[in-house]
């Protein structure tokens, strides 16, 4: 029947059959081509990325492409690694795409790390606006563990983003001066500029493990602790955040706040936490402190 249809000029687009491994592999690698070029800034069209893919495909449509590509944002998302960002993550994917992209990541490390490369980039915001950024923060995701024979994929630790964001001390930085600008302008829009004058960069001057980096103020006597946390990913990348600031959230309660920027070098986005952010907050223990003491019961 399709040769017939075909013959006759019709287009035959297949709907609700699985993708095989040659349609799964060539898209996710049309989708890591995609990822690479937004993440080196440069400019592309979506839509005639998707088409020029469908021809390769033979018979989907454009938009089971787009889920497809937001099923891949989906898996890597997953695995805490940029995705695309007009490709907002889905879920519900095939298990032969996830073995996929497990499989390009591996087997292409160069080229993901050429992307979390790319991000790293440190470039301060041509204009600094300071109004409209604040955001509401992701909100808490269930997520479903499957249950296959698929092993834990370890990923090299060059392509741990959250990690390398934490590590990247000019992005850091960048991002707390970003925070004292917005601080000053949140001040002003409050009627209390007098209290700038005040405000204490305090990683800057003494260096990290006070639990916060910015001493601000809500009034004279309301002080407001602030950590910094900047990426140039999405809204709801990781982050590593220490146990330090961890108790010292949950010590000064409502005085802290955590800033969480993204988007940084294109746009400053920022949504805050308040308080205990282990109560906001999926946590997930990565590193241990080894030694040869142990502590009495």
């Amino acid at each position: 029947m399709v040769p017939k249809l075909h013959s006759l000029g019709f287009d035959v687009v297949r709907i609700g059959e699985d993708w095989s491994q040659q349609e799964v592999d060539a898209t996710v690698a049309a989708y890591f081509e995609m990822l690479l070029l937004e993440a080196k800034k440069e400019k592309f069209n979506k839509s005639e990325r998707n088409a020029a893919l469908r021809q390769v495909l033979k018979g989907r449509s454009q938009a089971s492409v787009e889920l497809k590509h937001q099923n891949i944002s989906a898996v890597l998302h997953g695995m805490d690694l940029p995705f695309i960002s007009g490709y907002k993550p889905r879920g519900n994917s095939q298990l032969l795409l996830r073995k996929a992209v497990q499989k390009f990541i591996l087997d292409r490390g160069e080229l993901v790390r050429h992307v979390a490369d790319a991000l790293e980039e440190v470039k301060v915001p041509a204009e600094k606006q300071f109004r409209a950024v604040l955001v509401d923060a992701p909100a808490i995701e269930l997520v479903v563990q499957f249950q296959s024979n698929v092993p834990r994929v370890r990923l090299p630790r060059k392509i741990d983003f959250a990690a390398r964001d934490e590590a990247n001390r000019q992005l850091g930085r960048t991002g707390e001066q970003w925070v004292l600008g917005y601080e000053q302008q949140r001040l002003q829009d409050i009627g209390r500029a007098e209290l700038f004058q005040r405000v204490d960069w305090i990683s800057d001057r003494l260096g990290d493990g006070a639990g916060y980096d910015i001493l601000s103020y809500d009034a004279t006597d309301q002080p407001r602790y602030i950590e910094v946390k900047t990426t140039n990913g999405a809204h709801s990348s990781a982050f590593i955040i220490s146990r330090n600031e961890l108790d010292f959230s949950q010590e000064t309660g409502e005085a802290f706040h955590l800033y969480r920027v993204f988007q940084f070098r294109a746009a400053p986005m920022l949504y805050m936490l308040h308080g205990d952010v282990s109560k906001q907050l999926h946590l997930e223990p990565i590193d241990y402190r080894a030694s040869f003491r142990r502590i009495a019961a």
